[in-house]
């Protein structure tokens, strides 16, 4: 009767499919007894799930891509992404689908083993309280815990205060980290490394902090308290020392904070002339940040040379009376030019660093937003949210070369030299249609997913999108 539901099972999802028969299983691909799982996990996962035309690695592609047959095989996720993530069963849907009662976790249908026994209570605790515990392999082992100094993608997800830490290789999350200092949502915006690599920060928009962790283990290390206030956007000082976050507000504000001492030292501010203030960048030099006006038509120069007695120009970017409404500013590699995303016009326009002048206005797909740059390549990539898509810039030409459609609601995206891609994450949010998430969330709301871009080909990568939590927004990488 199991392999006769086993091969009902794979008819349904995968047309033609093969079905392998035990013995072939064995021959072909022969498993660990224990699959180098602890004991009581082995007993459940090689046992009840590792099964002919069921979690193998013969069959896995009839049943989600999913091989259950060896502890090292299970960290390569799903085709949706990570199934197992260490000490987060909140967020595991290894967990989500043997889990049938509801007072224990989330559940998800269909319930597995699939058109067998579900799993007991005692077996369903021993998985949870496994995954709570890192789960280790039978030796004790953490995976993903032999390197701090891994590359990591970092993507917050603003609906769940979350932090999902990103293997590039197999792109799975390694990690969830809990953001933020209050039980509610504080929607963490946006994240960003130090330029020594060593730390990580994040800010939300509903909270009154800009907090610090470390790299090597992803660790809380401390905040800075900041007051309330929409905060969008940070930039850090090239030495690491000092930073500015940005308070998208109509009397907007910039915080100054002491990174050497982890402390908010005041407030830039000129209640009616710092008016809607949002994307952020610093030059080179950390003399000058840059802040752009996001209802209205200019960028605001801010000389910090001083931190202490900082005072602005507003360099205007667009003359024509309709709004450009800029969101975010980004230098080139040589810090010749500087280009800003216009949401409004759909463009991005290109300003001389010397003369805060006007070179060059760049077509894009609509509502342009996020930047990331691929030296190698000369490339500059744009999210276009509404459009679905991102625009290719060639930065050598200034021209758009391609527009390439890579999911529902793209925001943060960043290029990956060493893997030669691109990593976009996809808000996929309610009212835009996207498809409908693999699996519900531990916190709710409408799950968004990652998509990567080949830069040799400038084409999405085939076959890939790994599932994510609430609204994804910003996105970062650790070399």
């Amino acid at each position: 009767m199991r392999r006769l539901a086993a091969a009902l099972f794979l008819s349904m999802v995968v047309t033609g499919a093969t079905i392998y028969s035990a013995c072939n299983d064995k021959k072909n691909n022969p498993e660990p007894s224990d699959g180098n799982y602890p004991p009581e996990i082995s007993d459940i996962l090689i046992k009840k799930c590792a099964t002919s035309g069921c979690h193998t690695t013969a069959s896995k592609d009839a049943a989600a891509g999913l091989d259950l047959s060896t502890w090292d095989n299970l960290f390569l996720g799903t085709r949706n992404g990570a199934a197992a993530i260490p000490y987060r069963s909140d967020q595991s849907t290894l967990f989500y689908f043997v889990n049938t009662d509801t007072t224990l976790g989330i559940t998800q249908l269909p319930t597995m083993p699939y058109n067998q026994t579900p799993l007991t209570t005692s077996e369903i605790l021993t998985i949870r309280n496994w995954i709570d515990n890192g789960a280790p392999d039978k030796y004790g082992n953490i995976k993903f815990s032999d390197n701090p100094n891994r590359r990591k993608i970092y993507i917050s997800n603003q609906g769940c205060d979350l932090v999902g830490v990103h293997d590039p290789v197999t792109r799975v999350v390694m990690r969830y980290v809990e953001v933020g200092n209050s039980p509610s949502i504080e929607s963490p915006h946006q994240i960003k490394l130090s330029p020594d690599g060593q730390y990580w920060y994040a800010i939300g928009i509903a909270g009154n902090f800009l907090q610090r962790y470390r790299t090597s283990d992803d660790a809380y290390v401390d905040e800075a308290t900041i007051g309330f206030g929409y905060w969008n956007t940070f930039t850090i000082s090239p030495d690491g020392t000092k930073a500015w976050v940005i308070d998208l507000n109509a009397n907007g504000r910039i915080a100054y904070v002491n990174l050497t001492t982890m402390s908010f030292v005041m407030y830039y501010t000129d209640p009616g002339m710092f008016s809607s203030p949002h994307g952020s960048f610093i030059d080179p030099t950390g003399h000058y940040l840059y802040v752009t006006n996001q209802l209205g038509n200019s960028v605001y120069k801010w000389d910090v040379s001083d931190p202490l007695l900082p005072s602005y120009d507003n360099i205007i970017i667009n003359n024509s009376a309709t709004p450009a409404d800029p969101h975010e500013i980004l230098f080139s590699p040589d810090g010749s030019k500087y280009f800003v995303t216009c949401q409004n016009l759909n463009q991005v326009r290109v300003m001389d660093v010397a003369t805060d002048t006007l070179v060059a206005v760049i077509p894009t797909a609509d509502y342009p937003l996020e930047m990331s740059i691929s030296p190698s390549h000369g490339y500059l990539f744009v999210s276009c949210m509404t459009a679905n898509s991102v625009t290719v810039i060639d930065i050598n030409n200034l021209t758009a070369i391609k527009t390439i459609f890579t999911g529902y609601d793209p925001h943060g995206l960043v290029v990956d030299e060493q893997e030669d891609v691109v990593y976009v994450a996809n808000r996929n949010l309610p009212t835009s249609g996207g498809p409908p998430p693999h699996h519900i969330s531990e916190c709710g709301g409408r799950n968004g997913y990652m998509t990567v871009i080949k830069m040799s080909s400038l084409e999405l990568e085939a076959g890939f999108k790994s599932e994510l939590s609430v609204d994804p927004y910003s996105v970062i990488l650790r070399n």
